[in-house]
């Protein structure tokens, strides 16, 4: 008893002394709190093996953790939310667990790290589970979150430390596996979750992929249990309260051609044979969409968040996943005064697969729907891909053309226009869209002696079309844009830098390139880093090109996940135009760069330099002292935002630090830069989740 006693002691004096000393006989562990920094309102008590840290999630409420620094003991002691001043215990005696499946990347048949076509379940892959071994605790304040840092995590090749990561003025906060390989030439997925030994909860609730709550009693211990849910979140309520767990809305979705909706979130007993306990949690299907499946990638040395967000109520299942819904809109894009949404490179084949095969057509497709629901104003359908007659026959071909566009004219509305358009794939290299302000009748094939325009009593002009000179004669006469899909990946490996000095890819006509965040890496604070650093290549390269996103999905049904997989351009126009009037002024917008483009939790709403707004151009004072602004609003908290620049050759990059920010605001944000010798200059946004927004180049002479 002595003995105990004086362990007692000794552990009160070093917690006093910014150590912390485990009473933990059999492994002698020692638990260092190595740094202490908590901003206003957060606060922290150690006691003995407990560590408790609160913090203000807003009306004067407060979250709490109990952490038990034991190994071999769950972590987190207690989970609890305050209500009028009186914590409520939520869930207790959890673990965060993380199971990494570990496969291997093709770095060698087609280009490297930005490889897609790559089918990684098919090729030898393990899964293991993370251990934990409790050694060193930080705690760090930076602006409005607060990050504790654990050491100790581990499998098999990898190896990091636990983060928690809470969110003032929110019941949020983030927990991650941060782990490092050094092996080559490595694609990894990750499941996720709380688990208890004890069933840590009473009912589990979900939304369904049709939007109606589901509500399951837990009476006993079950079996795992993998669930299509919409929100992509997993709640767990005892009596106190409820948790919702869910991950990053887009972050977490590797790329894919489809978004079928894989069973995202988990929870029951035992998972996968590998976590002991009772659990909910988020998960990954192995096989994805069983066509090319990538994974993620993690590169030797670089920092992978295995990561979930966790929310806390006190009102019940209904008011939390209403709460998680608010942080990506409903899983829509925000209307936003002035602008449209436009979402473009779509493969439904809604005109080969259904209308002339002869299948009933319905008065409103559900691919239609899908789009509304999402709030999208303007669809650019990138149809006929491999599936129709591009060459001819020329009667064939002009069918398909027609059926194209009369459904959609009759698709589109006074708020919802369905413009035609296709991924060609001929004439110029690699994989490009083309979008026309209005039908257009041309065919991808022109035999000797066959005039470049024809005219005929049913469809007016056609054009047919021989090599690249005759695709970009086509493009100028009819006043239409191309763009390369998926830059140099996929069918674009290569392109547009083997084009670059055509004079098809010089013209005003050829746009740019497309975004996606392809491939995926959780090492990564930022989506898509492929297209936006061949976006600053061609703002070096002295061209004014423009970057839109795209989707580049086939099937499009209520039941997929599509909001994960998917982006959105918003562009800056007054009054959406009629189909039947033709939609110019769309091309417009796109060509003029007055426009931008995002996952839709963050929206840029204004970026201005000396009063310029992207696509245009402004004169640089002499000393080059420049005044910056950028008007956004975001639903997660923000991350950082970066001016981007270049001087011809070089990129700069001013990362303005935005942890200071809260959930759900906006704000208005200047500064003073000098971008002397600079030519060009860009915005980009980012946030907690790795949710982003960038825009246009304002160029600088």
């Amino acid at each position: 008893m002595r003995v105990k006693k004086t362990s007692y002691l000794i552990a009160a004096c070093l917690a006093l002394m910014g150590l912390l000393l485990v009473d933990d006989v059999a492994s002698a562990q020692i638990i260092r709190q190595k740094k202490f920094k908590t901003s206003p309102g957060v606060f922290v008590s150690p006691t003995g093996t407990r560590f408790t840290i609160t913090w203000p999630t807003g009306q004067g409420n407060n979250g709490r953790l109990v952490l038990n620094l034991k190994n071999d003991e769950p972590l987190f002691n207690s989970i609890g939310l305050s209500k009028d001043g009186v914590y409520q215990t939520i869930i207790q005696n959890v673990d965060p667990q993380f199971i990494i499946s570990e496969g291997k990347r093709d770095l060698v048949s087609q280009n490297g790290w930005n490889i897609f076509f790559d089918k990684v379940p098919l090729k030898p892959h393990q899964s293991y589970k993370v251990d934990f071994h409790k050694r060193d605790i930080n705690v760090n304040s930076s602006g409005s979150r607060t990050v504790i840092t654990i050491t100790g995590a581990e499998a098999p090749n990898f190896k990091g430390d636990l983060q928690i990561t809470l969110y003032n003025g929110q019941p949020l906060f983030n927990i991650a596996a941060v782990v490092s390989t050094q092996k080559d030439s490595t694609a990894i997925l990750y499941d996720a979750g709380l688990v208890g030994k004890e069933r840590p909860v009473k009912n589990v609730s979900y939304s369904d992929v049709y939007e109606k709550l589901q509500t399951a009693v837990i009476n006993q211990p079950d079996t795992a249990k993998n669930i299509a849910v919409k929100y992509r979140a997993i709640i767990g309520t005892n009596d106190k309260g409820s948790i919702a767990v869910f991950p990053a809305p887009h972050q977490y979705f590797y790329p894919l051609d489809e978004a079928f909706n894989l069973k995202f979130v988990w929870y029951g007993n035992n998972y996968r044979q590998m976590l002991d306990g009772f659990g909910i949690g988020i998960r990954q299907e192995l096989n994805g969409d069983k066509r090319y499946v990538p994974w993620f990638n993690a590169p030797p040395g670089t920092k992978q968040r295995l990561n979930f967000f966790c929310l806390l109520g006190s009102n019940g299942a209904p008011a939390l996943i209403a709460h998680v819904r608010q942080f990506t809109h409903n899983d829509s894009y925000k209307p936003l005064p002035g602008y449209k949404t436009m979402a473009s490179h779509f493969h439904n084949e809604f005109i080969m697969s259904v209308v002339l095969k002869g299948k009933p057509v319905p008065d409103s497709p559900g691919f239609v729907k899908v789009f509304k629901r999402l709030g999208v104003n303007m669809v650019h359908l990138a149809e006929f891909h491999y599936t129709a007659h591009p060459k001819g026959p020329g009667e064939q071909r002009l069918q398909e053309l027609k059926t194209l566009f009369e459904q959609c004219a009759r698709l589109s509305s006074s708020n919802f226009l369905l413009l035609p358009g296709e991924e060609p794939n001929e004439f110029f290299g690699g994989h490009w869209l083309e979008f026309f302000p209005k039908p257009v009748y041309w065919i991808m094939d022109r035999k000797q002696g066959t005039p470049f325009e024809t005219t005929d009593a049913e469809h007016g002009k056609v054009y047919h079309i021989g090599d690249k000179n005759d695709m970009q004669r086509l493009l100028q006469a009819e006043n239409g844009l191309a763009w390369t899909a998926h830059a140099r990946t996929k069918g674009s490996t290569g392109f547009p830098d083997a084009y670059k000095k055509e004079d098809f890819f010089l013209s005003d006509r050829f746009l740019g390139g497309a975004w996606k965040a392809m491939p995926a890496d959780l090492s990564q604070p930022r989506l898509g880093k492929r297209v936006l650093d061949l976006m600053d290549d061609m703002n070096n390269w002295g061209l004014h090109k423009k970057v839109l996103s795209e989707a580049d999905l086939f099937s499009i049904e209520p039941e997929n996940e599509m909001y994960a997989h998917m982006n959105i351009n918003y562009l800056k126009l007054d009054k959406q135009p009629e189909y039947k009037q033709g939609w110019q002024t769309v091309l417009d917008v796109l060509q003029q760069g007055k426009f931008f483009s995002t996952t839709g939790e963050v929206l840029i709403e204004d970026f201005k330099i000396n009063g310029r707004s992207s696509g245009e151009t402004v004169a640089l004072p002499a000393n080059g002292q420049c005044h910056i602004s950028f008007k956004t609003s975001w639903t997660f908290p923000l991350n950082f935002a970066e001016i981007i620049s270049g001087d011809g050759k070089q990129v700069y990059r001013k990362r303005v630090n935005l942890d200071a920010t809260e959930a759900f605001d906006s704000r208005l944000f200047t500064l003073t830069e000098n971008l002397k010798g600079r030519k060009w200059a860009r915005l980009e946004i980012w946030d907690a989740a790795v949710d982003g927004a960038f825009t246009q180049t304002i160029w600088l002479k």
